[in-house]
């Protein structure tokens, strides 16, 4: 083809008017050109739109912001006014620039030489950074100022920073630095403070609703309200973000960009479907809650997005129940918005609280699970069976009414007590004193009484317990009766070091003598004698002693299990068992409920009496 003379008829001719016009995208084509244009931003408009004014020019500007709200607009926007001239060609630094002379046009077309843009996320090292301080020291070739806008500026280096902290202080006067991020947290205080800091806003729905509108007009394009509301909502309070959608709406629908076809796109379930299926499961209809999670599958439907849309849905619910003026909201279709005031007017705050709860475990569950369907249908069952369970105000209010009315037999002592205004669950009565445990065994802890019992269970007694008045609490006679204390009262690691790490030397009214084993804590005595006070509301006195003392409690009972086991390996049937059986052990010995034999027992054979042995 190349050694074809161009006269050839196989040589293809093109001309200009057959290569179609490249299509700019919206995002592009309705990008700001003026402060005016900017969308959200009043405070930014008027802050800088007075420093033109004024001539208070800060040589170092920082935008910062979530994607698609202005930030490099309103930079280039700033190098055209700090450079445009006006049509006259005599116009000096202005917010509006003209966008008709030689620097406006220049600028908007990316290619004026005074006016250089950075890119930080690809440009991030310090050598990057010298060749452009380089250029600072020299004037405009062109131009009243000289900028520089640096776009993601968290993306330099350290070193990059530190490279340009001193010229970023004191620049030339001809210099201007403009800064745009999104991430401000991770720029170093030191150019925080040499800059005037910008915090660009998340547009609001209304104005991106309003802004989309123009943008539909301007096209030719037939937009329906409920579909810009979900381009809105989707945008998120970005402008870029919203066109761009806007641009994919209007590729996939033609002419004509409806809510449907939004949702498609979107990938949202239908939001009707959503209110009927969040009825369903507050009703507790759990069966046709899965149909219609089946049907929006069908369809088409993410079930993780429905679940983000349930709760997303009971989040508003919430908010129209503390805040009915969230119904205003311009996001929100008329037909939602009727059947939410409905649903937040019935359901209550617990309801609602609960259903939060069980969706948003439930959306944590279908990210991680293999079938997210799976996972979405069983948050959707707990969410169905929970809402036929009573709130936690429901649940004590029966407890409170059931603990009011007597058993049956009582009806007389209910008509003796006249003060109707006592309590229906009161405090435990003062224990009686402990009598001395048999053969010297500790006792078991003290049982409180029934009406009591459920308080005592909740709230065990602790070290902030109020002391008791002297000689109101229970009577010590032995120190099993100590250990037993010890066990009611819920102190646990203080039982474990009385059973198992004091030797008792001498125990008397008021009087304790101890032998510390080798874990036993060095404030042992203190802390037992300031509980046994609190307890008993008497001064007990603790003390240590170096005689041998008895063997600790631990040690009792290993020595009274040892010779259990030993009378029962004695027995001839025991040792008949572990003749035929070598190797077997006898590993505990436990208590016999059953009756006793009938039989007489043998006299050569000792009788094991309430015993029954595990072999």
């Amino acid at each position: 083809m190349s050694g074809l003379p161009p006269s050839s008829p196989l040589v293809p001719r093109f001309s200009m008017s057959d290569v179609a016009a490249p299509y700019r995208v919206l995002a592009r084509k309705y990008r700001p050109r003026t402060l005016a244009e900017l969308i959200g931003q009043d405070a930014l408009v008027r802050t800088v739109s007075n420093a033109f004014k004024s001539g208070r020019i800060a040589h170092a500007f920082l935008f910062t912001g979530v994607r698609g709200v202005g930030k490099t607009s309103t930079a280039r926007i700033i190098a055209r006014g700090l450079n445009c001239i006006g049509p006259d060609g005599k116009g000096g630094p202005t917010p509006e620039p003209c966008g008709t002379c030689e620097p406006c046009i220049a600028i908007a077309d990316d290619r004026h030489v005074d006016v250089i843009e950075m890119d930080a996320a690809s440009r991030t090292g310090v050598n990057d950074v010298r060749e452009l301080i380089e250029g600072v020291r020299y004037k405009p070739a062109v131009a009243r100022y000289k900028v520089y806008i640096i776009d993601e500026v968290h993306m330099l280096s350290g070193s990059a920073f530190n490279a340009l902290l001193k010229t970023l202080e004191e620049p030339p006067p001809h210099v201007i630095f403009l800064f745009a991020t999104t991430e401000v947290r991770k720029l170093p205080v030191t150019v925080l403070s040499r800059c005037q800091r910008f915090d660009l806003r998340r547009v609001e729905a209304s104005t991106l609703i309003e802004h989309f509108a123009k943008v539909a007009k301007a096209e030719g394009i037939k937009a329906e309200a409920g579909a810009l509301a979900l381009v809105a909502r989707a945008a998120d309070g970005s402008v870029r973000d919203g066109l761009s959608l806007l641009d994919q709406a209007i590729a996939q629908d033609g002419d004509k960009v409806t809510e449907s076809g939004v949702r498609d796109m979107l990938g949202l379930a239908d939001r009707a479907l959503v209110i009927d299926l969040f009825e369903r499961l507050i009703a507790g209809d759990a069966a046709s809650a899965l149909n219609n999670l089946a049907q929006q599958y069908r369809a088409g439907a993410d079930p993780a997005v429905v679940l983000n849309d349930l709760l997303d849905f009971s989040h508003w619910l919430t908010r129209l129940k503390v805040v009915p003026e969230a119904a205003d909201d311009p996001t929100v279709p008329e037909a939602e918005r009727a059947r939410g005031q409905a649903l937040a007017a019935k359901l209550s705050m617990p309801v609602l609280a609960r259903a939060w709860q069980i969706l948003f475990k439930g959306a944590g569950d279908a990210r991680d699970a293999p079938d997210p369907l799976q996972a979405v249908e069983m948050a959707l069952i707990r969410l169905a069976y929970a809402a036929n369970l009573p709130t936690p105000a429901e649940a004590l209010a029966s407890l409170n009414k059931a603990a009011a009315t007597p058993p049956a037999g009582e009806g007389a002592m209910r008509n003796a007590a006249s003060d109707s205004s006592a309590p229906l669950l009161s405090a435990a009565p003062a224990s009686k004193p402990m009598s001395p445990p048999p053969s010297g065994r500790p006792s078991g802890p003290p049982r409180a009484p029934q009406a009591a019992l459920r308080i005592e269970q909740e709230a065990p007694a602790r070290d902030t317990a109020p002391m008791l008045p002297s000689g109101s609490g229970p009577m010590l006679a032995s120190f099993a009766d100590v250990v037993a204390l010890a066990e009611a009262r819920r102190e646990l690691k203080l039982l474990v070091h009385l059973r198992g790490d004091v030797h008792l030397v001498r125990f008397d009214t008021g009087r304790i003598e101890l032998r510390p084993g080798a874990r036993a804590p060095a404030e042992l005595p203190t802390w037992l004698s300031r509980k046994l006070q609190e307890w008993t509301g008497e001064r007990w006195v603790v003390a240590l002693s170096s005689e041998p003392g008895e063997p600790t409690l631990v040690e009792l009972e290993e020595a009274a299990r040892a010779r259990r086991l030993d009378d029962v390996a004695r027995h001839p049937v025991v040792r008949a068992v572990l003749d035929t059986f070598p190797g077997a052990k006898i590993t505990a010995v436990r208590p016999r409920n059953l009756p006793k034999p009938a039989e007489p027992d043998l006299p050569d054979e000792p009788p094991i009496e309430d015993m029954d042995e595990d072999l």
